[in-house]
């Protein structure tokens, strides 16, 4: 009996894994499915019914029906499940087969497969997928990296099924081994930063100027229509204006204040601590998910140390409101900015020869940080070859300067009330610390010498240097 052979296959049939294989079948390729949850293989037939789209339970017959050389894509939980599959996977594939692993996989363990799956004669892509479900479904950013002659064969596939901004498509070959999985974790980072920081502006809005949910939500609105343009900041919007179902108030007021990670915000951290590339406004935003969680402490030194309320302070009105913008724009340039620095950096680290301005191209559509900043950040990388920092480049230089002054009078009225800004901080300080010629490192330095002889180094003579400090 002859069987229709199916042209990309899909291990892992949640929300995201089944949307994105309807998305394929969408556009023209027969797309296959397995789960080991028949609930979800049966949710799939259901909702391709009429499409060129099937699910089947067993990984022997869901192989036996790719077409050669057969192009697999696992979006399963990140972890030792990866692993399980492909060690399932192995015995019924044949040489230069093709996996794809589509989940936040740590960039470590995806060079570990992709040196283990050479020795099998396996290609192998790590993939980064962002949009959410909604994404898949419609077309995310994809950044796959790992063995070239791998994408090419399914550069047809994932291009079509990627989003579109001016009809290029929101994917790239990002760059051998974990070089993919290392760009969604960043991407990832930048998220934790944009997020929290419009948390902040919200909590600015809200607490120093007496705002309500409605008239934040109109300003969001506002603001996504201009420079701040961006899909966190469109659904911020809704959420403002969401009404509770159990109550008479705003959905925003019954949510508890503790916010989940998964990690790849603390595996930007951890990265960029290990390269040496600072990134404090994505390690704030792990840190205020950390602080969240600690609710009953926070509730009682609520009550010990009680918010504060200068009398002359003048917070209200358009004054506030504009400056808050500012500082808001401000704080995305610079955590787009740390970002892009660290991918500059791990690029050269870890030899993965990235294109900085591929990749803003492929982040303009389909992932959650999409903005209309990208096209901005493009054109920086496009204009000058080999920057690293984009804050100094002719694209952001003039815009940090004139908006500078504004995130500062939103940290002092912030300070005066209590109210917490650790991102929107971080980002003036590391602003202000790059724009420093003379930094006060210099006493570090003699305090290292100091109690521990690690030795200076001086402005005025080359070499290093040793004082018998106090004698």
């Amino acid at each position: 009996m002859t069987h229709q052979l199916y042209d990309f296959g899909m291990i892992g049939l949640g929300v995201m894994g089944r949307n994105f294989l309807l998305n394929v079948a969408d556009d023209g390729f027969a797309a296959l499915g397995t789960d080991i949850n028949e609930d979800s293989v049966k949710a799939l037939n259901t909702e391709g019914d009429g499409m060129n789209v099937k699910g089947v339970n067993t990984q022997k017959e869901f192989v036996s029906l790719l077409s050669k050389p057969r192009k697999i894509m696992l979006l399963v939980p990140a972890g030792k499940i990866v692993d399980k599959v492909i060690e399932g996977l192995l015995p019924l594939l044949d040489d230069d087969d093709i996996i794809i692993d589509g989940g936040n996989s740590h960039y470590d363990d995806t060079n570990r497969r992709y040196e283990y799956l050479k020795t099998k004669n396996i290609r192998f892509l790590g993939t980064g997928v962002s949009g959410g479900a909604e994404g898949a479904r419609r077309g995310p950013s994809i950044m796959p990296g790992g063995d070239k002659s791998a994408w090419e064969a399914v550069k047809p596939v994932l291009e079509t099924v990627s989003a579109k901004v001016n009809n290029e498509p929101c994917v790239t070959y990002i760059g051998e081994s974990s070089s993919g999985h290392y760009v969604k974790m960043v991407h990832n980072g930048i998220e934790y930063g944009l997020m929290q920081l419009i948390a902040e502006a919200y909590d600015v809005l809200k607490r120093v100027g007496g705002l309500s949910n409605k008239d934040i939500g109109d300003l969001f609105d506002q603001w996504n229509k201009g420079r701040l343009s961006s899909f966190l900041m469109e659904i911020s919007a809704d959420i403002m204006k969401q009404p509770d179902d159990k109550t008479n108030g705003d959905l925003i007021d019954a949510i508890l204040d503790k916010a989940k990670q998964k990690g790849t915000g603390k595996w930007t951290s951890q990265t960029s601590m290990d390269l040496g590339v600072p990134v404090p406004t994505i390690d704030s935003a792990v840190a205020m998910r950390g602080i969240s969680s600690f609710k009953s402490y926070r509730s009682q030194l609520a009550s010990t140390f009680p918010e504060t309320h200068p009398n002359e302070i003048n917070a209200n009105g358009k004054g506030l409101i504009e400056a808050v913008e500012k500082a808001l724009y401000f704080s995305f340039i610079v955590c787009y900015a740390q970002g892009m620095h660290l991918l500059a950096e791990a690029s050269e680290e870890l030899s993965y020869d990235l294109d900085l301005e591929g990749i803003a191209r492929i982040w303009r559509g389909g992932c959650i940080i999409r903005a209309e900043l990208l096209e901005q950040i493009r054109k920086a990388y496009s204009a000058e070859e080999g920057l690293k920092n984009m804050m100094g480049s002719a694209q952001f230089a003039g815009s940090l300067a004139t908006t500078r002054n504004s995130a500062a009078e939103v940290l002092r009225l912030s300070m005066e009330r209590g109210v917490s800004t650790m991102c929107l901080s971080s980002a003036l300080q590391y602003f202000d610390a790059f724009r420093t010629a003379r930094l006060p490192l210099n006493m570090v330095q003699g305090q290292r010498d100091y109690f521990g002889s690690h030795t200076y180094e001086r402005i005025d003579a080359e070499g290093t240097f040793h004082t018998e400090w106090g004698k």
